[in-house]
Order: structure tokens, then sequence, then C-alpha cells
């Protein structure tokens, strides 16, 4: 049976931390299949060139950190009042400012990174369910990492809050169903701005351990993560793809 080519008209998504990368792609390919679309991030230049982008008929930016409160409380709302809907709820928005062995880290860093990453994604899906999701249902999705599935070298306080996403994406999905689904992505490196620290200048050798042969690209993220959220994983639940170009199954 063919699937309709806009499944998502009529509905309406928020997305964190959408101004480039990862998150402007969900919110592109969200976009493409009907849905209307909010998307955040700090930057106002960068998030009114990347509605200009989405069409701004159908798209709205509200800027702030994703780790203020006042800022999630105006983005919700603001979503709600324009579409008239909150039914996809993205938490993409993630910062990693410790780098190095977690007993040389500072703290202050390790509980930032546990502010957004964590917190954070808990307080929007909170003020989602709140204020359409609970009466109307809808879906959520986690852009958690591999990392969060094993460790790395230097980015364990990142790696551990993704781990910590990836347990509440499935707290969430117990608590939250049956009316709203909640599931995660846990990509390998992706080539983005917020990734270039763990590839750039080796990109070929870094590549060369996938057994795809290549980085993920946006691209690649975006398409999954249209795919939980929209009708085709009616019965998917509490689940993490992991989207590694094969990374994670390579043999010793």
């Amino acid at each position: 049976m063919r699937e309709p080519e806009t499944p998502l008209l009529g509905s309406t998504a928020l997305v964190t931390g959408a101004s480039r990368g990862i998150g402007y792609a969900i919110a592109a390919a969200l976009a493409v299949r009907g849905a209307s679309v909010t998307i955040t991030a700090r930057k106002p230049e960068a998030l009114a060139e990347a509605v200009e982008r989405l069409g701004p008929d159908r798209s709205m930016a509200v800027a702030g950190a994703a780790d203020d409160s006042a800022h999630r409380e105006e983005a919700v709302a603001r979503t709600i009042e324009r579409f008239g809907s909150l039914d996809l709820l993205v938490n993409n928005a993630g910062v990693n400012p410790q780098h190095g062995p977690l007993v040389d880290a500072d703290l202050g860093a390790v509980r930032k990174i546990l502010e957004v990453n964590v917190t954070g994604a808990l307080a929007w899906t909170q003020l989602a369910w709140r204020g359409w999701m609970a009466a109307n249902g809808g879906a959520v999705l986690n852009v958690a990492s591999l990392g969060g599935l094993r460790p790395g070298h230097g980015i364990g306080a990142y790696n551990a809050s993704k781990a910590a996403l990836i347990a509440l994406t499935r707290q969430l999905a117990q608590e939250l169903a049956p009316g709203v689904r909640v599931n995660a992505v846990a990509p390998a490196v992706v080539r983005t701005r917020f990734a270039r620290a763990l590839y750039e200048g080796r990109e070929a050798e870094v590549a060369a351990a996938y057994p795809l042969g290549r980085l993920g690209e946006p691209a690649d993220v975006a398409e999954a993560a249209a795919f939980l959220l929209g009708p085709g994983a009616a019965w998917i639940t509490g689940q993490t793809l992991v989207l590694d170009g094969g990374l994670s199954q390579r043999g010793f």
C-alpha cells in the first residue's frame, strides 16, 4: 500500500536546537511531510535564515536557551497559539563543554551538560504533555548518541548524559502511553559543526572504521526521525534506533 506523500499534514512539531545540523534537517524532513514546525536555538539570525529555508508560512522560530524555563514556556505557548496544536516534539538541543578524563572534569561543565541534555529534554516533554499531548496524543523523539550506549574517549560527561536520555526515553514511553509515543535515535559521528572535533582533519581515517565507509549526514538522522514520529511507527515506543553505519556491529 502506497504511503501518503504528506503523512504529517495537519500536525505541528517543535524541534529544539534546530537552526542548523541535525535539528534543522529533522525540521525540514517534517515540513516536507506536511507538518508545521517551530524551531528553537540561541541565535536569532541563524533561526531567521532557517525559517526562510523552511518556509515562513508554515514555520516559526523562537530564540532562547534550551535550559531556560521562560524560553521553553514561551516556545510551547507560541507554537500552540500559532498552529493550533503541538503533536510532535523533538528534543535535539545539546551541549558538550567538557573534554578529557572525567576524573579531571570541571563539575560546573558536567552540570551544564546534564541540565541541557537531560533535564532540559524532560522539561520540554512536560510542557508539551501539559499543553497539548495529554489530552490529544502525540509523539516525542529524543536525539541521543551512540556514546550513550558505549564509552568513548574524552567526552564522558556527554556520553553519560545521552545514556540518561536513553533511560529517560524508556521511562517516559511507559508513563505517557498509550496516547504519546516516545522514542530516540542514537547516531554515531555525523558531519555537523557540533561534531567536527571528532573528525575534522582526519575524516577519511574516522570513516574507515565504519562498515558503510562514511560518516553520517544530518539527512540520515532526519529520515529515521521522521519515520519514528510518523504514522508508520504507530506501534513503536520506548525504542532507541542506532544510526551508526554499522560501527557497533563490527567484530573484534
